[in-house]
């Protein structure tokens, strides 16, 4: 029972320790400050070279910011150039390479379709790793796992930078 009497109200203030601060959350779905929320749904991501990596990125893209897949109906246009990288990083003693690091490096630019303007840039790169077995099959889709979540990682911070800038925009 003293444990409701002294949380309860501990809550309290530190829920209006916040609001009085301007906090607000960066990707809510209501109110004026959603931050990249609705500019998200007019961004037209753009193909990405890098054969199948490319296409797991811009898909992850997609899915993230819920984006127009027309490019005439897009406010903006999101292009991004990627590289990639595979380093053995594990060598056995007899020379066999056993783990292998996958680096994924995406630079985005964010431009207005209308104007061509340049509004937010930034380079965002991720590391992932796969073990090396047997079996070239198992090789393979290890290597196909470790390009989907880097482009997945990738994505997510390329849509927390979005709505970071989105959200500076609104408050503005």
């Amino acid at each position: 029972m003293k444990y409701k009497r002294i949380v309860v109200p501990l809550l309290a203030a530190c829920a209006l320790a916040t609001t009085g601060c301007g906090f607000h959350p960066l990707f809510a779905r209501n109110g004026a400050n959603g931050g990249g929320q609705q500019a998200f749904h007019s961004i037209y991501v753009d193909p990405i070279a890098g054969a199948r990596a490319g296409y797991e990125l811009r898909d992850s893209l997609i899915d993230l910011l819920r984006g127009t897949s027309r490019q005439d109906q897009a406010l903006y246009r999101l292009t991004i150039a990627m590289k990639q990288s595979i380093e053995g990083t594990v060598v056995q003693s007899n020379g066999y390479i056993t783990r292998y690091s996958y680096t994924m490096t995406a630079e985005y630019h964010l431009s207005n379709v209308h104007s061509g303007a340049e509004l937010t840039k930034g380079i965002e790169t991720t590391v992932s790793g796969y073990d090396v077995v047997a079996s070239p099959y198992a090789n393979l889709v290890a290597q196909e796992d470790a390009q989907k979540f880097a482009a997945r990682e990738i994505a997510d911070r390329i849509r927390i930078d979005l709505g970071v800038y989105f959200a500076k925009q609104t408050s503005r």
